[in-house]
């Protein structure tokens, strides 16, 4: 029986047309449609897409680290190719570096200031899923592995997440002494190599997923801020049922 699947985020915007040629010319993304202020792109794979939404505003997009949504993670074979790329683009692009036993990253931010993580499908030093092609976007195989968002309560997220919405709880991240911790769902029957979801020999196993994770992090103090209806930013995680019905995370 097909299961449901993390189908999109929506972004508010200022210029999604504009924007989308950022994600297409430089992130490799194709673009899928464009009508009626609203354009949508994403990666001719299973994981989700995104669709950004005209909103004709005049405060910009200010990220924030209380806010209800942080990021996507774009995951691919090899970073290295991925950043040379970038760099020789001009674009502002953090230097690979291999964080703790999570992952080896970079960051950016999109023209209007949504950030973008870069993770690659292994850590530094081990083998690579693939060699980058230097003639392909970030070097081949690029997907949007993760859409992250954030919360003070992780309980009711899991139970929503888990129990309501039937996702698959595959991973949980411990970074205590930074005040947060890391969780990771998806609608999947696959099984990860551990049954520990604190196994750190689950966390590459996750990268290389072909479809797309739901992450939260889970913040130890602050409270969580949820952007107004129509405000820049994203607006929601799209859920498609094998039925048609359509459900969203907020």
């Amino acid at each position: 029986m097909p299961l449901p699947r993390i189908s999109a985020l929506s972004l508010n915007v200022s210029d999604p047309s504009g924007l989308s040629r950022f994600y297409c010319d430089v992130l490799g993304m194709n673009l899928l449609a464009n009508a009626g202020g609203a354009v949508s792109l994403g990666y001719a794979g299973e994981d989700a897409r995104l669709e950004l939404v005209r909103r004709d505003q005049s405060t910009p997009y200010q990220p924030d680290r209380n806010d209800r949504y942080w990021k996507i993670a774009i995951t691919l074979p090899d970073l290295d190719v991925a950043f040379a790329q970038l760099r020789s683009a001009g674009i502002d692009v953090t230097e690979p570096a291999q964080f703790r036993d999570i992952a080896y990253m970079s960051h950016l931010a999109d023209p209007e200031g949504h950030v973008i993580e870069l993770i690659q499908h292994t850590f530094h030093g081990k083998p690579k899923t693939k060699q980058g092609n230097v003639e392909l976007p970030l070097g081949g195989g690029a997907r949007i592995g993760l859409i992250t968002l954030r919360t003070d309560d992780i309980e009711t997220e899991l139970m929503n997440c888990h129990d309501t919405l039937g996702m698959r709880y595959l991973s949980r991240q411990d970074l205590a002494d930074l005040g947060f911790c890391l969780y990771f769902l998806a609608y999947t029957e696959d099984t990860p190599p551990d049954t520990d979801v604190n196994a750190v020999e689950n966390r590459e196993w996750l990268w290389q997923r072909p479809y797309t994770v739901l992450e939260f992090q889970h913040l130890f103090t602050g409270e969580i801020q949820q952007k107004k209806a129509g405000e820049r930013g994203a607006s929601s995680v799209l859920i498609d049922e094998p039925g048609g019905e359509r459900k969203t995370v907020r």
